[in-house]
């Protein structure tokens, strides 16, 4: 008796995927390969051969890139630098009185204005062809 419920509560169950099986045969079945393409400015939307399904989309010619244009070429604060970066700049900031520090404390500090004053002009100078190279 408990072996007929049994089968007879499972009977649905192994019927399901035999149904769907089934359904599926007179739908004709699922495309063997999908291709998601996006396309650029001019470019035609490939025709699907055999059994695959071509899906194509435009793509703003302006916004090609996949990093928006609000977040591109910024720049790289503290926290996201090198421990290289960040041991030279702990290096500079207790260089206080030191010979070349620019500081008004210690005696060699009035030396490194000067230094300060080239790098800071390089640092500029570098920014500026930097803001250039990215003009069209």
């Amino acid at each position: 008796m408990r072996r007929l419920t049994l089968g007879l509560l499972l009977l649905p169950l192994l019927a399901t995927p035999a149904l769907s099986l089934a359904q599926e045969a007179r739908q004709g079945g699922t495309p063997n390969r999908i291709r998601n393409i996006m396309l650029k400015q001019g470019e035609k939307c490939p025709e699907a051969t055999g059994d695959e399904v071509v899906v194509c989309g435009r793509i703003d010619p302006e916004e090609q890139y996949r990093i928006p244009k609000e977040f591109r070429d910024q720049p790289v604060v503290a926290g996201n630098q090198s421990w290289t970066n960040r041991a030279q700049t702990m290096m500079e900031v207790n260089r206080a009185g030191l010979p070349n520090s620019c500081s008004p404390v210690g005696t060699g500090g009035q030396t490194g204005c000067n230094q300060q004053m080239i790098d800071q002009w390089f640092e500029w100078r570098r920014a500026q062809r930097a803001e250039a190279a990215k003009l069209p």
